[in-house]
């Protein structure tokens, strides 16, 4: 291995470090103000910032693998984090649903959904950032794994997104139903990335 490329593989392991961190910090953010502003769509991102570590840390297991053996198959650790990691975003999405038809039945709204407009807005600036950098790295390292993963980044801007809007439309208009309808969007993508987890446990890229 030249030593263009162990720098690059470098780059790629500090990216998926970077990845487990920002999730952890993100997660706890979320979820904490979610609880206290009552938001549904905030707390279930929270907790989808979760999951992602479990997956960041599969992911960082595969970087450190390939740098050693580009040609590997995936490990069991990698494959059982991915199954760890599909089942926890299908509870999500089961939980969040819960938690939608019990907030239209009783009528529940956020005290506000200020914060959820704020790490959206951040999230989507960092995501797109990282999403960007781990393909770039990966086209130039030539890896697939390394790009692929870049390419499942986008559903975690996707989710910003639909957390950045619902909580826009909650801000400005006091829609009832708009902290709901941001928490359906997250169970629609939450389920998304659960099917790829367990398709890429099976030997698929994303």
């Amino acid at each position: 291995m030249t030593s263009t490329e162990q720098k690059l593989y470098r780059q790629a392991w500090y990216l998926s470090l970077f990845t487990i961190f920002y999730n952890i910090v993100e997660g706890l953010v979320s979820v904490f103000l979610g609880y206290q502003d009552e938001t549904l769509a905030l707390f279930g991102f929270g907790v989808d910032s979760f999951i992602e570590v479990i997956s960041g840390i599969g992911i960082a297991v595969m970087v450190y693998r390939i740098r050693l053996n580009p040609g590997s198959e995936r490990s069991r650790f990698e494959k059982s984090a991915l199954r760890v990691t599909g089942t926890a975003f299908y509870l999500l999405s089961v939980g969040l649903l819960a938690g939608v038809v019990v907030n239209i039945i009783n009528g529940n709204k956020p005290e506000t959904t200020l914060w959820g407009m704020v790490i959206s807005a951040i999230s989507i600036v960092v995501m797109v950032w990282l999403m960007n950098a781990k393909k770039r790295t990966g086209r130039r390292l030539n890896s697939e794994p390394v790009i692929a993963d870049g390419n499942c980044t986008r559903v975690c801007v996707y989710m910003s997104v639909v957390l950045l809007l619902s909580s826009i439309i909650y801000e400005l208009t006091g829609f009832a139903y708009a902290d709901a309808i941001g928490a359906a969007g997250l169970i629609y993508f939450s389920l998304s990335e659960g099917r790829e987890a367990f398709e890429k446990a099976a030997g698929k890229e994303c």
